[in-house]
């Protein structure tokens, strides 16, 4: 591992795909597209006099978070403010949760290098979302639309020790977050944030040395990046006998690197107390377990039934179950040709059409291709109606107009062509243009058989049935060097 290791946690920060706001009646909405300000009312920014209201179908989205990851949910927590001052907070506080939370004490197994690992989680609480600074070249204007969003805190303990192991703990937890149906995923909207602790030791050591803190990281390649510079930029510090300084940081994509923004704070320098307008959270025990009870097969359960039902690799399957739709998708598809055997069907998805949404910048949702679509074609392909590049061009055409494959295959007269006459007639006519490499066959220059067998499929445009080219390939030149040695 070399001379250091690195000790990292991680704090996820997931907006809840709720209608309203945490404490007020305000519909959420895209802060990306909707006119700044145009969702807020008394509440959500703070006016003096208002008071907040729990919404409940946020606490119902948390308990369903808590329990898929395994937490002791809490029957009574409590809500408190956590005091800072920033442009984006219009009350001066946020509320949140602090001494008592919604749940504590869960874990989330990760696999790297086929080995499995439980990253333990600390706590997974309630709060509400601040505002959204847009920075000017002059100036900064305030977007309040974002101001009191339900948000999901789930702090992990710092277990993770390689880049590797954060990738699959980050990915893991947002494909569980989506499966779960309570966020989006789409990072790029800003609805789930990362924020690592980071901190190295010399390898072997149990001591835990002082960590810096990288905030508001919104994609895989920014956290991975931070985390990889703090991991080397502690390491030289180390090396050169510097002490590491507790304190806040932040990732400047065009610098590459962590920029000093504040000193650490310590939990008391929020100054948390109670939240005097919100009462203490009671949770009914028979509501824990019925939303336990609704909870639908999750990632890791699916991927085990998945590979034991279809007899899948464990590689594809963890593939095919990062993401809920896709998993549904292959099901869907595999029930619509049942003699087709599923890994093939896996494959078209996970390689050619995954490849093809890619280059769209398409999500499978967003596709018009169907299971039944998909299904029909990977059919044809095996009953070698169409051969696979064929079928390759025919699901981009499918991606992009949304037919049905029969239907492109017969506009397109792409059919596979089995007709040993027609066959025979495309051979005949590719040896009779080419004499002087039918001599060299007959020299003995048995190579070029392979040469008339391309010819052949490129005058057929790659439609003609290659097992029965070659079989009348073989026919025809058995017969050139029966006349020759007749004649």
């Amino acid at each position: 591992m070399g001379e250091y290791e690195p000790i990292i946690g991680l704090e996820v920060h997931a907006e809840l795909l709720t209608q309203s706001k945490m404490f007020c009646g305000c519909a959420v909405v895209d802060s990306t597209i909707t006119p700044p300000n145009s969702s807020v009312c008394e509440i959500c920014t703070g006016m003096p006099g208002t008071l907040p209201v729990i919404n409940r179908k946020a606490v119902e989205f948390a308990l369903r978070v808590a329990l898929a990851l395994h937490c002791e949910a809490a029957e009574t927590s409590v809500f408190a403010r956590k005091n800072y001052f920033y442009p984006d907070l219009p009350k001066g506080y946020q509320i949140s949760q602090y001494e008592l939370p919604l749940a504590e004490h869960g874990g989330l197994d990760i696999e790297v290098d086929h080995t499995v690992k439980k990253v333990r989680v600390r706590r997974v609480h309630l709060e509400e979302d601040t505002g959204k600074l847009v920075h000017e070249t002059s100036r900064s204007l305030v977007d309040y639309n974002r101001s009191g969003i339900p948000l999901l805190e789930i702090v992990s303990e710092p277990d993770l020790n390689s880049l590797d192991e954060v990738r699959a703990y980050a990915t893991s937890l947002r494909s569980l977050l989506r499966y779960l149906e309570v966020n989006s995923g789409d990072m790029e909207k800003g609805v789930i944030r990362f924020e690592a602790n980071v901190s190295v030791r010399e390898t072997g050591s149990n001591e835990l040395k002082t960590r810096t803190e990288i905030k508001n990281l919104n994609s895989f390649r920014a956290m991975m990046r931070a985390i990889d510079f703090e991991i080397e930029r502690q390491s030289e510090m180390l090396r050169q006998g510097l002490p590491v300084i507790q304190e806040t940081l932040g990732w400047d994509e065009a610098l590459s690197k962590t920029i000093p923004q504040r000193s650490k704070e310590e939990a008391h320098d929020y100054r948390y107390f109670p939240e005097p307008d919100l009462p203490p959270l009671f949770v009914d025990p028979a509501w824990i377990v019925q939303i336990r009870k609704e909870l639908p097969e999750l990632p890791d359960d699916k991927r085990q039934r998945l590979v034991r039902a279809y007899s899948l690799s464990s590689y594809t399957a963890r593939i095919l179950t990062e993401d809920r739709a896709v998993a549904d998708f292959f099901e869907d598809a595999t029930k619509a040709a049942p003699d087709i055997a599923p890994q093939k069907i896996a494959n078209w998805i996970s390689g050619i059409l995954f490849g093809i949404l890619h280059e769209d910048n398409l999500l499978l949702e967003d596709s018009p291709v169907s299971p039944i679509a998909l299904a029909n074609l990977v059919t044809m392909v095996e009953d070698s109606e169409i051969n696979a590049s064929i079928g390759k061009l025919v699901l981009e055409k499918m991606v992009h107009s949304g037919e049905m494959p029969e239907d492109i295959v017969e506009a397109g007269d792409l059919a596979i062509v089995k007709d040993p006459s027609t066959v025979r007639t495309l051979v005949v006519k590719v040896i009779d243009e080419n004499p002087q490499q039918l001599e060299t066959y007959l020299a003995g220059k048995s190579g070029v058989a392979d040469w008339f067998f391309g010819q052949v499929m490129r005058a057929s445009r790659g439609k003609a049935d290659p097992a029965l080219v070659g079989k009348v390939l073989y026919e025809e030149l058995r017969n050139e060097e029966s006349r020759r040695a007749g004649g």
